[in-house]
């Protein structure tokens, strides 16, 4: 009953106007074009994917670069999802019954797409500290950074994604008169901001963050040792110039003589 009411209060009802006439709804065209694009959009990106992955597969490069392997595993699952997300979207089906409330759970909320763009955006930071650590600090890497670790990184972003979404969806979903209203019932608006904050300050800066002082350090290592490189092909540049103009100088005095 408090989930009704939430939801009552924050759904929109038809105006009526003054001779007591209901306005008319609107049109759902740009809806039904909207989601067909997005749906275009969803297999493409599937097929996309799904070719990268076959090519690492292909070329035996999954093994060699697990991390990278499982950012594409999550791009193809975030595509597949938003195909048949919004094709569900756009047939508006009734939910009725259990099977009702388990569609509007995973997919009509779209609980299983923000868990797979979650995912990717968490493994997208993994990818940072994991190239961070063999770039910047090689010898720990070497040392602490077998393929089992490799492996728990790459487990990372599916089980967090999929623990935070779950909890999230199933607390602030529900059913009513068959629609599926996702995400917007909370126990009051205080609990609402304080979770909107913390995803906002998770995802956005805290990654962003992450990105910027990660490659940033990346990138000051490999201009440091570019410089170190190109004083010793200097050195060795001199050094050859020397042992020319020393030879050079014998074949003088041997001709002298």
């Amino acid at each position: 009953m408090s989930h009704l009411s939430v939801v009552m209060t924050t759904a929109q009802v038809p105006q009526t106007t003054g001779d007591n006439t209901a306005t008319s709804p609107p049109s759902h065209g740009a809806a039904l074009y909207f989601g067909c694009a997005v749906i275009v959009i969803g297999i493409v990106g599937t097929a996309a994917n799904a070719l990268v992955l076959y090519a690492l597969v292909s070329s035996k490069q999954h093994k060699k670069h697990p991390l990278i392997m499982n950012q594409n595993l999550l791009d193809l699952t975030g595509s597949l999802f938003l195909a048949v997300i919004y094709a569900l979207k756009i047939s508006n089906i009734y939910l009725a019954g259990l099977l009702g409330y388990w569609l509007c759970m995973l997919l009509v909320s779209e609980n299983l797409l923000w868990f797979a763009i979650e995912g990717s955006v968490i493994n997208l930071a993994v990818i940072a500290i994991e190239r961070y650590l063999k770039i910047v600090r090689p010898i720990w890497s070497r040392k602490h950074m077998g393929k089992s670790t490799a492996y728990l990184l790459s487990a990372l972003p599916w089980v967090a994604s999929f623990i935070y979404n779950m909890t999230v969806t199933f607390k602030t979903s529900a059913v009513i008169d068959g629609i599926c209203h996702g995400f917007i019932i909370y126990e009051n608006r205080i609990v609402q901001m304080i979770h909107g904050l913390f995803y906002f300050l998770i995802f956005y800066p805290f990654m962003l963050l992450i990105f910027i002082v990660c490659y940033g350090r990346i990138l000051m290592a490999i201009r440091r040792q570019a410089a170190v490189m190109a004083g010793h092909v200097t050195a060795g540049t001199a050094v050859q110039q020397t042992a020319a103009q020393i030879q050079e100088n014998r074949i003088q005095s041997n001709v002298i003589s």
